[in-house]
């Protein structure tokens, strides 16, 4: 009755997210890596799997959305549960599954699984772990969530011109649910735990306002309400950038007039204090240790203009 379908690079994780899904339960695990290298049974599958309880397929490193199509079109069962190689499914977790959807109606296309983020005890979450907690309450992503595999053949799947593991999730629900079918919450329980991803961590994240351009681009400017997300600070980014860029306009011809100078002395102090704002605000609620004062200051400073050139690029791409 059900599939559970994992994209992988390959990361050591998938040993413990096969292992908490236990038997009885028909895996694909979708290899994404470019030089299909990896080696399931050897690098991977924990000693009680069984081999025949587990299929790898591959997609060739053409990122989540592709691998989870790849996976997904390798099952034949009525239902698709998608995990991501880095969450560990509760104890039970295959029951409550199959509890979550033995009686759905069926208008009902999909269930979501409730994701858990264990924050460290006895001190606040860094930014980064933050940010990882905002799973617990993100809406119908994949980390855990099931189809039915005539919704997601009729759909097309997930739309691979997203190419990262962000938004493509969001982008399949709401195309689902506008088809006309309901999604609907579980019982089940899956943990995510958090991971240091290094010092620059968020402004790499910045990459995701290229896919939002696609997602406005695809379901108008109320996409982040459909989906129950907040706005983002995107217009403050660019008040912040530009404020930034003119600041070393007029510096660079603040000689040839004193109104010149007195400019570019006032976008500069509008840049200083956006910026500083910014900074608190994220510095604010973590740790405030030495080190992530810092990383908070240099990356907020970063972040701006980032996070405008990507969201450029995704306009761009989305138009064309």
């Amino acid at each position: 009755m059900i599939t559970v379908v994992i994209p992988t690079v390959g990361r050591s994780t998938l040993r413990d997210t096969l292992a908490a899904i236990g038997t009885g339960v028909p895996v694909v695990v979708v290899d994404d890596t470019p030089d299909a290298a990896l080696s399931l049974p050897d690098h991977i599958r924990p000693d009680h799997i069984r081999p025949d309880q587990v299929r790898v397929v591959r997609s060739g490193g053409r990122g989540p959305a592709a691998a989870r199509n790849a996976g997904w079109r390798a099952a034949t069962t009525p239902w698709v549960a998608f995990l991501d190689d880095d969450v560990i499914p509760s104890p039970g977790w295959a029951e409550a599954l199959w509890k979550d959807l033995a009686d759905l109606p069926d208008d009902v296309a999909g269930s979501q699984g409730r994701i858990e983020v264990p924050l460290p005890a006895g001190r606040r979450p860094t930014d980064g772990e933050r940010h990882t907690a905002g799973l617990a309450g993100a809406q119908w992503a994949t980390a855990d969530m099931a189809y039915r595999r005539p919704a997601l053949e009729a759909a097309g799947g997930f739309d691979e011109r997203f190419p990262r593991a962000y938004r493509e999730d969001a982008d399949l629900a709401l195309r689902i649910s506008r088809a006309g079918h309901r999604l609907v919450k579980g019982s089940r329980v899956t943990v995510h735990p958090v991971r240091e991803d290094g010092f620059w961590a968020s402004v790499r994240f910045q990459r995701g306002n290229a896919d939002d351009a696609r997602m406005r681009r695809l379901h108008g400017p109320g996409w982040r309400a459909a989906i129950g997300g907040r706005s983002g600070r995107l217009r403050l980014h660019a008040a912040t950038t530009a404020a930034g860029l003119t600041a070393v306009a007029l510096g660079a011809t603040a000689g040839r007039a004193r109104a010149v100078a007195g400019l570019g002395a006032v976008a500069g102090l509008a840049w200083a204090v956006m910026t500083a704002e910014f900074a608190w605000r994220r510095i604010a609620p973590g740790p405030r240790t030495p080190q992530e004062v810092w990383r908070m200051v240099v990356t907020s400073v970063v972040i701006p203009p980032v996070a405008c050139a990507h969201r450029l690029r995704g306009e761009w791409r989305a138009r064309r």
